[in-house]
Formats: structure tokens, sequence, C-alpha cells
């Protein structure tokens, strides 16, 4: 039998400080058990997940929340790139980003997305949005 985590860790790739704070206090309520660690670049998504530089000592995510409109590198880059790595490749990403574009919605499942969220406008939504990703995610989801 798979033990169920404890505590999820999760790493948000988000550049906006005020989306960035909205996650964070969605994810805080209810006390499901999370571990957030934070950056705003794709550059620094990938020092994270390879514990370069000051994340010698990072802890690997269970599951990554990643914006596509990222400084520095691209989150279409970023998710490449953990995909086709074999020691990263099985950590689920969510996409959650402002774009409702059909061509980045398709770009990112091919890339092996685990799912797609757009982020809703209406900050009770973009609140119960996060709520539901992390009910989903963390109470029924069987993560590695």
């Amino acid at each position: 039998m798979i033990e169920k985590i404890k505590e999820i860790n999760v790493l948000l790739a988000e550049d906006n400080p005020g989306d960035v704070f909205i996650i964070k206090a969605a994810l805080n309520e209810n006390g499901l058990p999370c571990q957030l660690a934070e950056v705003s670049d794709g550059e620094e998504t990938m020092k994270f997940l390879y514990q370069e530089g000051n994340y010698r000592n990072s802890i690997r995510p269970n599951v990554i929340i990643l914006d596509l409109n990222l400084p520095k590198k691209h989150g279409f880059d970023v998710l490449r790139e953990i995909k086709e790595n074999e020691e990263l490749k099985t950590i689920p990403i969510v996409i959650l980003t402002s774009s409702q574009s059909e061509r980045d919605i398709l770009e990112s499942y091919y890339l092996n997305a685990s799912c797609y969220l757009t982020k809703p406008v209406d900050l009770s939504e973009f609140t119960a949005t996060i709520q539901s990703l992390k009910n989903f995610w963390f109470k029924f989801v069987q993560l590695p």
C-alpha cells in the first residue's frame, strides 16, 4: 500500500507578487499541510530543481505550480526541460497562467503538463480555484 504524503512540498514559479500573495493565502487555508517554496523566474525555477546556488538544500517538490509568462526563461522552456529530465519528469506540473490561448493550452499538454488552469480575474474565483487545486492535488491524487 502506498503511504499518503504527510506534507506536500510545492514549488510556485510566479513573477506577479499579487498572484503569489493570493496563492499563498489560499494554500494556507483549511489546514492541509503544505510547504511552499517560491521562485520568480524560469532560471530560478531550474536552479531550485537542480539544487544549484542558493538552492543547494532545497527539497524536491511534490507538485510545481508554473506560470507560463516567466522572465528569463519562458514557462514552456521550463516545462520542456523538466519533462526531458529523468529525475524530474515525474513531478506533476500545474500550469496556472492568465493565457486562455488554445495554442498555449495545446502546447502545455503536448509538453506533458498535468493540468492547465487559467487565472480568474475575480479575487474570490481565484481563491476558490487555488483551494480546489489544493483539495484535488493534496487530498485525492497519489503523488510520486
